[in-house]
């Protein structure tokens, strides 16, 4: 990924964080660590399947991780059934 393309999305993240925030108008945010997480990873995983047309291995090797862990993930957001 090129540092431009890098920032843009560092920066849309930073963005949509902060409208959060603002959005909450004084009230305790809690957890926002891993709600972040889930709201950007399964977007991202769908993505990346739609972008390999379902093929789990070359998803796995974009994303850089196992395939298992994809799997796990996958199954996790509903986005395949269980074994």
């Amino acid at each position: 990924m090129t540092m431009r393309k890098e920032s843009e999305l560092c920066g849309a993240v930073r963005r949509a964080v902060a409208d959060y925030l603002r959005l909450l108008d004084g009230e305790k945010p809690g957890a926002i660590y891993d709600m972040v997480l889930q709201s950007v990873e399964k977007p991202l995983l769908e993505v990346i399947l739609d972008h390999t047309e379902g093929n789990q291995t070359r998803a796995a090797e974009i994303l850089g991780m196992n395939r298992n862990t994809l799997r796990k993930k996958l199954q996790q957001y509903g986005l395949i059934e269980g074994i």
